[in-house]
């Protein structure tokens, strides 16, 4: 008995955009996991452009990701502040806000939006 699942396979770019102001997600799900790849466009914000979406006062979903362009700065609600740029991998837990800094979107790949990491912990 195989405890992996069957070959799958899904493309970003066939997926329909989900879109928040300058935020954008398009979303493959696999059995047992989701990838999204998530824009931050020029300016976009989570406290500006998801907030009012989302319903609370900082994004409570932890992510697990991979940056392929750009540069994101998010700092925790307790004020602890990062940037992370091309090819850096993120782990950010719950309770943060999230821009995009410089005249280039910043672009990653979320996998499973880190809820497997945190429901283990």
């Amino acid at each position: 008995m195989s405890y992996f699942p069957e070959m799958q396979k899904g493309n970003l770019d066939d997926m329909q955009a989900e879109s928040h102001g300058r935020i954008k997600k398009e979303t493959v799900e696999l059995n047992g996991v989701s990838v999204t790849r998530v824009t931050f466009d020029v300016g976009a914000k989570w406290s500006e452009d998801l907030k009012d979406y989302a319903g609370t006062c900082s994004c409570v979903l932890p992510h697990v990701a991979l940056v392929l362009s750009g540069t994101l700065k998010v700092v925790m609600d307790d004020g602890a502040e990062e940037e992370f740029s091309k090819n850096d991998v993120m782990l950010l837990p719950p309770g943060h806000d999230a821009w995009s800094v410089g005249d280039v979107p910043c672009t990653f790949i979320e996998f499973s939006r880190g809820n497997d990491y945190y429901e283990e912990h």
